[in-house]
């Protein structure tokens, strides 16, 4: 596979991975890397238990010549309030950091966390479509998935030569608002599809928000229900499933939700890799709906 190829796949295992780096990049020994670099690998492991954690990993072992990606402090923006836990950077801030990254327009970029993608690769991959860049790929079964296949590991961070900002903005279109959400309440069920585990669906536990429950007239497809042996299923099974949670609707009709607007991504790369295109996210999700105390509320199935 070429890396350059326009018709990337949303997903890229491991093999072809290491076959389009070239030879000096599987045997990274120092922190040099180019901006002229035709594939810029992306780590962005992440733990919401410990905000350290995924920085701390990339540390003791990451794909060699990647750079490393935040979710915290690079794919959000905190300063946000009422956006949920982990609200959309601020696009101009993105851009110099996609540029930092030494990543350009005709940039191949692959992106990987711990695993299967749902945190965070998935919502870098997301908002690098959002910013008008299409040559990005999700490492299938991330960094368990390069270790499992007995490919290099550098401990050497690397700090590329700095690009210009992206020459490009989020796109809000891609983006469903609060506003669409309460409007669309009372829609025939499966326009509106959460990510988030069955009992958090339900309202039964609630690690993380204050509040319990999904927004009505939401169904619940749990992100993990899209992975088997932490990697992607193969595409017709995960479009037969997926077109029986949103029905009738046209999938470009389709919003999708989670917790904080992460895991959520995931599901868009799965419908992405069955051929359900174009649906859109919540990026505010579950937590941003809870800000305020006047949206309504559901509980159980």
């Amino acid at each position: 596979m070429n890396a350059n190829d326009a018709n990337w796949s949303p997903l890229v295992d491991a093999a072809s991975l290491a076959a389009m780096l070239d030879a000096d990049a599987l045997r990274v020994v120092d922190a040099r890397a180019t901006a002229s670099t035709a594939v810029r690998v992306v780590d962005a492991r992440f733990s919401l238990a410990d905000a350290q954690a995924g920085a701390a990993q990339y540390a003791a072992g990451h794909i060699p010549g990647a750079v490393y990606a935040d979710l915290d402090r690079d794919l959000s923006d905190k300063r946000s309030v009422g956006h949920g836990r982990h609200p959309l950077p601020d696009s101009a801030t993105f851009a110099a950091t996609v540029g930092r990254w030494g990543i350009g327009p005709d940039t191949q970029v692959v992106v990987y966390d711990a695993a299967e993608g749902s945190m965070a690769a998935a919502r870098l991959w997301w908002l690098l479509r959002l910013m008008g860049h299409r040559q990005v790929a999700v490492l299938d079964g991330g960094f368990a998935a390069w270790q499992q296949a007995g490919l290099p590991v550098a401990t050497a961070l690397v700090q590329p030569a700095a690009l210009p900002p992206y020459p490009g903005q989020l796109d809000a279109r891609q983006v469903a608002s609060v506003d669409e959400v309460a409007m669309r309440l009372k829609h025939a069920s499966g326009w509106l599809v959460d990510a988030r585990a069955n009992e958090r669906f339900r309202g039964e536990v609630e690690p993380l928000d204050p509040v319990a429950g999904h927004v009505p007239g939401a169904v619940n497809r749990p992100f993990g229900l899209n992975v088997v042996g932490g990697r992607m299923r193969p595409a017709d099974e995960l479009r037969a499933e997926l077109q029986q949670v949103i029905g009738a609707h046209d999938p470009a009709q389709v919003v999708l939700m989670c917790g904080s607007g992460v895991t959520a991504c995931h599901l868009l790369l799965a419908m992405e890799s069955a051929g359900l295109h174009g649906a859109r996210i919540y990026a505010d999700s579950w937590s941003g709906w809870i800000s305020d105390g006047s949206r309504p509320v559901a509980t159980g199935a």
